[in-house]
C-alpha cells in the first residue's frame, strides 16, 4: 500500500540548509544570508516547468491539458477540443495561475504529417521536461516507438489511458457489473499490448478527465511529484486543482518548508518599523505571502467563481465556510492586524517558536520578530488549509437539500 502521508516528501528545513544559515550568522553575515534565501526563493517561484501532451488523435490530449489546468473546454484560455484532430502543431497551454508552467498540447502521432519516426524533431522535443502519452482505446506501436525515442534522449515518459469512464459507463447495465475487475482488466490489457509491442514492465495510469479526483490521477500526481526535481516539484505541485483533500494537505506541507525562510528575508533585508510594535519586517514581502497561499488553495475571489459555477452553487455558500478573514482581504494593515494578535497573544508563544524551531535561536535579537512573523504565516497557513477543506467538502460531497 502506498505511503499516505502527505508530510513524507517535505522536509521543514533541510540540514544543509540549517547548517548554512547559522554558519552565516554566527560570522555575522545574517543579511547576505537572508539574502541568498530570497534568491532561492525567487528562483523558486520562477522555476519552468513544460509538460508534452502526446498521443494518437482523438486520444483526449486537449481535454487533458484543460483538465489538469482547472479549466472545462469551453472556457476562454483553454485547447479546442473536437472528435477530428484539432492540434495541427505544438502548442503552449500556460496555466492561468502559474504562467511559469505550460502544458504543450502536441499533435497526434501517426498522422500525414508527424510520422512516428520524425515526430519528436518536429515538436521539438528538447523544451519539454517530460512526456505524457496519451490512449483512449489501445497503445500500440507507435506510442512504444515513441516512448523508447523519448527515453533515449534521457527523458521521462508516462503511459495515461484516458476516457475509463466510457468504458465503465458501457459496462454498468450488466448485472456482473463490478467497477473494480473492470479497471484491472482494463489497466492489464494495457500492459500486454505495450509488451508486445516491445515495452518492458511499462506502467499504466487510467484516468477521465472529467473527474480527475477518480481512478489513478493520483497516483500518476505522486509519480511525477517523485520523479522531478525539488525546485519545479514544488511549482508542479501548486499549480494542481484542488480536487481532493489529500492535494490540499500535501499544498500545505509543500508551503509550509519555506515559512521560516520567507519570516527570515522578511526581518532581514529592508525592514521597516510595524506601527505600535517593537520590531521591523516587511510587510510587503508578507502580504505577497499571504495572497500565494490563497492563490494555492483556491480561495481567490476568481477560483471561487469557477468552483462555484463548475459545480452549479451560489458563490455565497462557499464563502459562507471561510472562517479566516484574510481569505476575503489582504493588506498591509490586515498583516499588521495579525501580527499585532501574535504580540498580544504574550511572549509564551514567541518563547515556545524560539525553542522548537532551530533558527529562532541562532537569530539573537531578532529571535521576537522572527518568531511573531513565523507564527502568523504558519496559523494562516492551518487555517486556509482548514477553510479549503470545507470548501472542497460543500462543493463537492455536500448535497443541498
Amino acid at each position: 500500500m502506498a505511503d499516505t502521508d502527505p508530510c513524507k516528501d517535505f522536509e521543514i528545513i533541510s540540514q544543509e540548509e540549517l547548517d548554512d544559515f547559522k554558519a552565516a550568522v554566527r560570522s555575522g553575515n545574517l543579511t547576505e544570508a537572508a539574502s541568498k534565501i530570497k534568491e532561492t526563493l525567487d528562483s523558486m517561484e520562477a522555476a519552468k516547468l513544460n509538460i508534452a501532451i502526446t498521443g494518437e488523435s482523438g486520444s483526449g490530449k486537449s481535454t487533458f491539458v484543460n483538465a489538469i489546468r482547472g479549466l472545462g473546454d469551453d472556457e476562454e484560455g483553454s485547447a479546442p477540443t473536437g472528435v477530428t484532430e484539432t492540434t495541427v502543431e505544438p502548442t503552449a497551454y500556460p496555466h492561468p495561475k502559474y504562467p511559469n508552467i505550460t502544458l504543450w498540447d502536441l499533435p497526434g502521432i501517426g498522422t500525414p504529417n508527424f510520422e512516428a519516426h520524425t515526430y519528436l524533431e518536429q515538436v521539438n522535443f528538447k523544451q519539454y521536461d517530460f512526456f505524457i502519452i496519451i490512449a483512449s482505446e489501445r497503445f500500440k506501436s507507435n506510442h512504444v516507438k515513441l516512448a523508447l525515442d523519448i527515453q533515449k534522449m534521457r527523458k521521462k515518459f508516462y503511459f495515461v489511458r484516458s476516457k475509463v469512464d466510457n468504458d465503465l459507463r458501457a459496462e454498468c447495465r450488466k448485472s456482473t457489473y463490478n467497477e473494480g475487475k473492470i479497471l484491472d482488466i482494463i489497466r492489464k490489457n494495457c500492459i500486454e499490448n505495450l509488451e508486445k509491442v516491445g515495452m518492458k514492465s511499462p506502467q499504466v495510469f487510467l484516468i477521465t478527465s472529467w473527474e480527475l479526483d477518480k481512478y489513478d490521477f493520483q497516483l500518476l500526481q505522486e509519480t511525477l511529484e517523485a520523479e522531478l526535481p525539488k525546485h519545479k516539484r514544488h511549482a508542479f505541485l501548486l499549480s494542481l486543482p484542488n480536487i481532493s483533500s489529500q492535494i490540499l494537505k500535501k499544498k500545505k506541507e509543500a508551503l509550509k518548508q519555506h515559512i521560516w525562510k520567507l519570516a527570515t528575508v522578511s526581518c532581514t533585508i529592508a525592514v521597516i518599523p510595524v506601527p505600535g510594535l517593537s520590531f521591523a519586517c516587511d510587510t510587503a514581502i508578507l502580504v505577497n505571502a499571504l495572497l500565494e497561499y490563497c492563490k494555492a488553495f483556491g480561495l481567490d475571489e476568481m477560483s471561487l467563481a469557477k468552483l462555484a459555477k463548475k459545480v452549479k452553487k451560489p458563490i455565497g455558500t462557499l464563502k459562507a465556510v471561510i472562517k479566516s478573514p484574510l481569505a476575503h482581504e489582504i493588506s498591509v494593515n490586515h498583516v499588521i492586524k495579525l501580527l499585532t494578535a501574535v504580540v498580544g497573544g504574550g511572549f509564551m508563544v514567541v518563547e515556545y517558536f524560539l525553542s522548537t524551531v532551530p533558527v529562532i535561536g541562532s537569530l539573537a535579537a531578532g529571535g521576537l520578530s522572527f518568531a511573531t512573523t513565523y507564527y502568523m504565516l504558519r496559523s494562516f497557513l492551518n487555517d486556509l488549509e482548514r477553510d479549503a477543506q470545507e470548501v472542497l467538502r460543500v462543493a463537492v460531497y455536500e448535497t443541498e437539500l
